[in-house]
């Protein structure tokens, strides 16, 4: 079971709390019929992100079996059969579908994202994650998708800054990943997208894009509707803390790291702390 539970990537969950965005800044986290479709969504969300990873795994066993990390995983470890692995990764997509149609069914475009998270996601294991730039692309339509995803449940509109603020964060997150890959990829081992990127670009590009998610933040935070949302102008006070954040991941990202942003979080307890006040104070603020 413990196996099953690696492969499925639990802690990776984590990402999913972007499907609860919507409801939390639209004011309706605790509304009971809300609340139950944010639920909801999210496990079936879940269920399809473990299966993309299982096929991401599948296709990448022949790698992974010569990474020093990577090779413990369980397919490439043979602790789990590829054939057992892709059977599980079938019933995964299925159940996903199926939880979402019980409960959601009537949010039609809730199924498109669901369905354009599951092909970009087969391509980029199928290929697509060998094509510098789309890869990255790729990796930051999965977070924005997410937040989409929970718009489409919750019938809740949020700022077009807040859609900015998303993908300017995950640019920065998947560039700080490939530049991690990059300086601390194994002799002889290497992501073949990572022949095309150099430490140079990926710096400029990443610092870049987390300008830009400061940026964007404290756009959201003055703008009209966020503002007449929470009935307070308190929400433009949370930017510093933003900027530390961004600045805790950034010296974590430039040491020993992977730059994979779900180990980052997880195993920074003072990142983890920040991110923790700053999701009471969204909460403070718009709730109370």
């Amino acid at each position: 079971m413990k196996n099953y539970i690696k492969l499925m990537r639990f802690k990776h969950y984590i990402k999913n709390g972007l499907i609860l965005l919507p409801f939390l800044f639209g004011g309706r986290l605790f509304e009971l019929s809300l609340l139950r479709q944010a639920a909801f969504g999210f496990v079936s969300f879940c269920l399809l992100t473990s299966a993309v990873y299982i096929i991401n795994d599948i296709m990448d066993v022949k790698t992974d079996r010569e990474h020093p990390t990577k090779r413990f995983r369980p397919i490439a470890s043979g602790e789990v059969s590829v054939k057992t692995a892709a059977v599980l990764a079938v019933i995964l997509v299925i159940a996903s579908a199926a939880l979402h149609y019980f409960t959601h069914a009537v949010h039609w475009y809730a199924w498109i994202y669901l369905l354009v998270y599951l092909a970009l996601n087969l391509g980029y294991s199928f290929g697509l994650k060998n094509q510098p730039i789309i890869d990255i692309a790729i990796l930051v339509s999965g977070f924005l998708i997410r937040v989409l995803y929970g718009a489409a449940l919750s019938g809740i509109e949020i700022s077009n800054w807040m859609y900015l603020t998303v993908i300017a964060m995950s640019f920065y997150l998947g560039l700080g990943k490939r530049r991690n890959e990059l300086i601390r990829q194994p002799d002889g081992v290497q992501r073949k997208v990572l022949r095309f990127y150099n430490k140079e670009f990926l710096d400029k590009n990443m610092y870049l894009c987390l300008a830009l998610t400061i940026a964007f933040y404290s756009l959201w935070s003055v703008d009209p509707i966020t503002t007449a949302r929470v009935q307070s102008n308190g929400v433009v006070w949370t930017v510093p803390l933003v900027i530390l954040i961004c600045m805790s991941y950034s010296l974590r990202i430039e040491g020993n790291s992977d730059g994979d942003p779900v180990d980052v979080l997880l195993g920074d307890k003072l990142l983890l702390a920040l991110v923790a006040i700053l999701c009471v104070i969204w909460v403070v603020l718009i709730y109370l």
